[in-house]
């Protein structure tokens, strides 16, 4: 590991240990209201509703050469990270697809600027990447969304060939996200029966060995971890979501972030968003679409933590929203896409600078259309403005 990132490393564990703990206002699960920039404008060229001061582009389609680079832009745009250079900022994304047209992730590299400089593979020979999660030493963990499918750990600047962590576990992996404070990696299962995983390395912050554990939630909440006996069960044990008869049921594993110290997952089945208190020991819906009268949560997917504070989530059909979920317990739209009803968002993740946020329409235009969505957030805490 480069010095460089053991630095950063160092400095994100400092940082997550130290950020006030996510707590929710509200007496009850979040609801839908009012945005923090207003209503959405209509739709501008690129088919995007944006609140006012805000503004897009289109960066990648699939397809196609991503900018003058000559590499072609993989189908079906999954989940995806940034990462910063010394002259700019990387974005990866996965593809939700099968080898050779797609699977694996690729990358686009930026100047200072947000011009595009290259554009590369990351790892190939994979199939259905998912979700994933960048870690805190400058690495990205994509996952492969079918019954035996693992974790690769990829180079953003494509260096280096991308390695599986079967420690990780083999099953239908969506997302993953690490936990510096703590050394912990969060991962998400992505079947109607769900369970939902932490990952703690033999050697941190090496992801070779380890203990895959698996949770479950009691009746008032209090949370408890279980050893998993075959991570890697293939066809001669059970599947690793039925070895621990006590833990927990998660209807579609989505997206997994962590904010503030709490960990945030998705699942799809039942429209909720969960919220993890690893501190307090306690696992419990933020949100639940069955009891918001605006429904303003439907096909809940990919989750991003924002620098601010603020929960994102990406919708998987629906009316195509990104949601930002705030501690007062107001869940409220931050961008539509429009005109692409059979398409989901995916990929949501902000730049270095946290003013520009990279997200994918995944079958827009039939394969995939990646954006860059410029503006004011938030940032330093509820209410502050970029």
């Amino acid at each position: 590991m480069h010095r460089r990132s053991l630095l950063r490393l160092a400095a994100a564990a400092t940082a997550t240990a130290a950020a006030s703990p996510w707590r929710l206002a509200a007496a009850d699960t979040a609801r839908g209201g009012p945005g923090p920039w207003g209503e959405l404008l209509p739709p501008n060229d690129d088919g995007i509703q944006l609140p006012r001061g805000f503004r897009s582009r289109v960066v990648a389609r699939a397809g196609m050469p991503v900018g003058n680079t000559k590499y072609v832009w993989p189908v079906y745009p999954d989940g995806g990270a940034t990462f910063r250079t010394p002259d700019g900022w990387i974005y990866v994304a996965n593809s939700e697809w099968v080898a050779p047209n797609g699977g694996g992730a690729s990358a686009i590299r930026f100047d200072r600027a947000g011009n595009v400089m290259s554009a590369y593979s990351i790892c190939s020979g994979t199939m259905l990447n998912c979700a994933g999660g960048a870690t805190p030493w400058e690495t990205w963990l994509t996952c492969e969304e079918y019954a035996y499918g693992h974790v690769w750990e990829c180079d953003p600047l494509g260096s280096r060939p991308a390695v599986k962590r079967p420690a990780l576990g083999t099953f239908q992996h969506e997302a993953a996200a690490v936990d510096p404070a703590r050394k912990l990696v969060y991962l998400t299962e992505d079947v109607p029966d769900g369970r939902f995983y932490r990952f703690t390395p033999k050697k941190w912050p090496s992801l070779e060995a380890g203990a895959l554990e698996v949770m479950q939630v009691r009746d008032d909440g209090t949370v408890a971890w279980h050893p998993v006996r075959w991570p890697n069960p293939g066809i001669l044990h059970e599947a690793t979501r039925h070895q621990v008869a006590e833990s927990t049921e998660f209807r579609g594993g989505e997206g997994v972030a962590i904010c503030r110290g709490s960990v945030f997952f998705s699942t799809k089945k039942d429209d909720r968003i969960w919220q993890y208190d690893p501190e307090a020991g306690r696992c419990t819906v933020l949100y639940d679409a069955a009891q918001d009268p605006a429904k303003q949560l439907s096909g809940v997917d990919n989750v991003l933590g924002a620098a601010w504070g603020d929960v994102i989530v990406a919708e998987d059909g629906g009316n195509m929203e990104l949601v930002l979920v705030t501690p007062d317990g107001v869940a409220s739209a931050l961008l539509r896409v429009v005109g692409q009803d059979d398409s989901e968002i995916a990929g949501p993740a902000f730049d270095p600078s946290g003013t520009r946020l990279y997200l994918s329409s995944q079958r827009g235009d039939g394969a995939g259309i990646t954006y860059e969505v410029s503006g004011p957030f938030r940032r330093g805490g509820p209410g502050a403005r970029a």
